[in-house]
């Protein structure tokens, strides 16, 4: 069990930022904040830069795309306090058309590869990052294969008609 609890934790950053934080819930005893972006950059500073937290390992940033939401890509970071040995995850969703977030290399040095990651994936544009561009497909490509914006299957397709399967 950890130092700190996760309502202790709660606690810290609603006397800090208030109203701009969301709980969204507690899946696994892994507390889960949403923000604006606005806001993301000031709070993980805190997080990291808190005498009583110390959240100073990044351990993830990532994407998820919600193509029903009205903010259709939903940005996720994952920090952990090695001290407190708790975790937090937050959220930042923001418009599928419009992917701008600022940088948490200011931050992390660690995260200049989890943002080049998840803009190649995603096409999420991270201001202020130091060399964003592609990192796991070509240059060239146009499209951004972890959003769900084309079908899973191709419906010419043959050999995935019922009848053969005898429906």
């Amino acid at each position: 069990m950890g130092k700190i609890t996760n309502e202790e934790l709660l606690n810290n950053i609603n006397t800090q930022f208030g109203d701009k934080i969301t709980v969204i819930g507690e899946p696994y005893g892994l507390l889960t904040l949403q923000t604006s972006k606005e806001t993301i950059i000031d709070l993980l500073s805190f997080l990291k830069s808190s005498p009583v937290l110390q959240f100073i390992y990044l351990t993830d940033i990532t994407a998820v795309h919600y193509p029903e939401q009205e903010l259709t890509i939903g940005v996720v970071y994952h920090v952990h306090s090695l001290v407190n040995n708790i975790r937090v995850r937050i959220k930042v969703f923001i418009d599928g058309n419009n992917c701008h977030i600022p940088t948490a290399t200011t931050l992390w040095n660690g995260a200049n590869w989890m943002e080049r990651e998840t803009y190649d994936l995603f096409g999420v544009i991270f201001d202020g990052h130091p060399d964003l561009r592609r990192i796991l497909n070509v240059d060239d490509m146009t499209a951004f294969p972890m959003r769900k914006e084309f079908p899973l299957e191709d419906p010419n397709r043959v050999d995935k008609k019922d009848y053969f399967f005898g429906r």
